[in-house]
């Protein structure tokens, strides 16, 4: 995980400790006083949120706990790796894209972030500029033309 993903990660637990957990716990308190408990669709899907809430709390922090932070100055772009930002050329579509490769936390297609799992991420790996690499994806196999590699 890259140092930035990591601090994100840390500053969004804080924010999901800090804000969240009391606004969860001031909804169950107030659906609450609004009388039995045992008809109160209110008080159960607080409840609910508090349990979703939670698990995502836990989830962060064993995420966390089980980061290991890549240090870019020790990277090449000699070869695609985790952290690489890749310029490509679809071969079939000649259409032009760039992607960075990055943990599963800190993926987010919007941003050009893809994670090291994926099937077009792991067909990448290890490949230099100007090699070809053939990848299955869903809908078949696409061609994919390395065109730069950068940290």
């Amino acid at each position: 995980m890259s140092k930035e993903g990591y601090d994100n990660l840390v500053a969004e637990l804080h924010r999901l400790e800090a804000i969240e957990r009391p606004k969860a716990s001031a909804a169950i308190a107030e659906a609450r006083d609004k009388g039995d408990l045992s008809e109160n669709s209110e008080y159960e899907a607080a409840k609910e949120a508090q349990a979703h809430l939670e698990d995502k709390i836990n989830q962060m922090k064993r995420t966390i706990a089980e980061a290991k932070i890549v240090d870019t100055s020790r990277l090449s772009s000699d070869a695609v790796q985790i952290l690489s930002k890749v310029e490509l050329t679809n071969l079939v579509t000649n259409q032009k894209m760039q992607y960075t490769i990055v943990s599963e936390q800190e993926a987010n297609l919007r941003e050009g972030k893809i994670s090291i799992t994926t099937p077009i991420a792991q067909g990448l790996l290890n490949k230099k500029v100007g090699d070809t690499a053939e990848i299955k994806v869903p809908r078949g196999t696409i061609k994919l033309r390395i065109d730069s590699i950068a940290i």
